[in-house]
């Protein structure tokens, strides 16, 4: 449980036609918010948005929610996070994760199988890198280093830049049970795409019982200050109707797995149904308002303040808050949040 609450923006992925966020970010930092966060999925990438708004502050966090390790290998991650870290001051927080089977093999032409298992040597290879203790090696079955055959003359390296920091933080995007232990055994923090505060003991307690006393539990949170509560709801629902219905293979979408651990498992199996069939204003009604309400903060300032209480009694501890784009809202949300 935690009733100090850490707050951050979470602004998902840079779009073309999108305005520049700078000011947004600035604005945040301003305000007291800890930490931005970008992500990625088969459009813009997570670091190149964060090297822009680093520029351009000198104190909030940077962080990637998350940045996909198929992507990229482990070496080229640990640069990249290295190089933008000495950047900006020590402020990048790594956010990383596996993705699902659709995009790791449709888009990145790798294969998805074991995913627990190629995080876990994906996270060593980083850390061996920063450490700069020795020439990196890896005999581990999906990123040996040096690569054997090939060429038959890889040499293990050391990495020539000193980094800012020996131990960039980092935290897992896991939903699974078994990844999200993983998260608490070998990272700094865990975050979550979907969060029922009243469920996450219920859900993920005995996954959590290795982390640390430290441990970051970084929550992304739908947040929309309006007296209109139900058409707030039906923004999260709008959300939701994509992530459950269209985000995943109908044999394997692991965000409509984690809706049915909330306790909708039926709900989720008719909206994938209806939203695969093309039927989805059928799928959006299908969601259930009290899920939509639960994994949100919907509504009138004195609604979001009584819903937060939910949020401080449990393992959250930070708020990542997804919609406020403006002054005001930005304002309102961190005096909620922060008092």
């Amino acid at each position: 449980m935690s009733t100090d609450l850490k707050l951050g923006l979470n602004l998902g992925y840079w779009q073309r036609n999108a305005d520049d966020a700078t000011e947004i970010v600035q604005t945040a930092e301003r305000l007291g918010y800890g930490s931005v966060w970008t992500a990625e999925a088969y459009g813009s990438d997570a670091f190149t948005p964060l090297a822009w708004y680093g520029a351009r502050t000198s104190r909030i966090k940077l962080g990637t929610s998350v940045a996909q390790i198929s992507a990229r290998t482990p070496a080229a991650t640990a640069m990249t996070a290295m190089t933008l870290d000495h950047l900006t001051g020590g402020r990048l927080l790594l956010g990383i994760g596996a993705s699902g089977p659709q995009v790791v093999e449709g888009w990145y032409g790798s294969p998805f199988p074991k995913p627990l298992a190629r995080t876990r040597e994906y996270v060593e290879i980083m850390r061996k890198i920063w450490r700069r203790e020795e020439p990196v090696t890896s005999d581990g079955e999906h990123y040996p280093l040096p690569y054997p055959g090939g060429a038959g003359i890889g040499k293990p390296l050391k990495l020539i830049t000193h980094p800012l920091r020996a131990e960039i933080p980092l935290y897992l995007g896991a939903e699974g049970p078994r990844n999200v232990a993983l998260a608490g055994e070998i990272a700094d923090g865990w975050l979550p795409l979907f969060v029922f505060p009243e469920k996450i003991e219920q859900m993920y307690g005995p996954s959590l019982a290795g982390a640390g006393p430290d441990f970051d539990i970084a929550a992304m949170v739908m947040t929309l200050i309006t007296d209109d509560v139900r058409a707030g709801l039906d923004g999260v629902k709008m959300m939701l109707t994509l992530y459950i219905g269209g985000m995943g293979a109908k044999s394997r979408n692991f965000h409509a797995d984690i809706i049915g651990r909330m306790g909708y498992a039926e709900a989720a199996e008719e909206i994938q149904a209806l939203y695969l069939a093309g039927r989805r204003d059928e799928a959006f009604n299908a969601i259930p308002d009290e899920l939509a309400d639960g994994i949100s903060l919907v509504g009138p300032v004195e609604r979001i303040r009584e819903r937060l209480e939910l949020w401080r009694k449990s393992p959250v501890t930070s708020l990542l808050v997804m919609g406020p784009r403006d002054e005001t809202s930005l304002k309102t949300v961190r005096d909620l949040v922060l008092g």
